[in-house]
């Protein structure tokens, strides 16, 4: 796995796909107009979101967690570990840990959403603890993937 994601070539069709499905949850949410539950953690307000979304909106939410959002975290977790990999030397590896976790984390966000969106309220619950944890690691390992970005501008530089 570690040559498919270090090479260049993976690198940027993995950063590709996830700007694709940037613009895929965009067009999503302006479309069908609301906003995706995977920034909300309080079980509350995701209840409250969940509840004025329309029965189309909710299904469209379902899809939209079922298709891109599980496609997001296996592009952008994958960009994420290969840069780390491929341009953090010796400690890459350690580095790389929050974007090898944040998948698993983000695909188990994925299912509790789709579960509360099915209504099951219980399952709003759990995003008190998996979508805080989602987020601190993927902004731990989006700033790995910078910082990695700039080993590789700086050395292309140097050369």
């Amino acid at each position: 796995m570690k040559s498919f994601l270090t090479k260049s070539s993976a690198l940027w069709v993995m950063a590709i796909l996830m700007i694709g499905c940037i613009f895929g949850f965009w067009y999503v949410m302006r479309t069908f107009d609301f906003l995706l539950i995977d920034e909300i953690w309080d079980p509350d307000q995701v209840r409250a979101h969940i509840a004025n979304l329309s029965e189309k909106q909710r299904q469209v939410h379902i899809w939209t967690t079922a298709t891109l959002d599980v496609a997001f975290p296996l592009f952008y977790g994958g960009l994420f570990v290969g840069l780390a990999w491929r341009f953090l030397g010796t400690a890459g590896p350690l580095l790389a840990l929050p974007g090898l976790a944040v998948i698993p984390i983000d695909l188990t966000e994925g299912v509790i959403q789709i579960m509360a969106l099915s209504g099951n309220e219980v399952a709003a619950f759990h995003k008190v603890w998996v979508t805080p944890l989602k987020l601190g690691l993927f902004i731990a390992a989006a700033i790995v993937a910078l910082i990695a970005i700039g080993v590789a501008i700086s050395r292309r530089l140097v050369s």
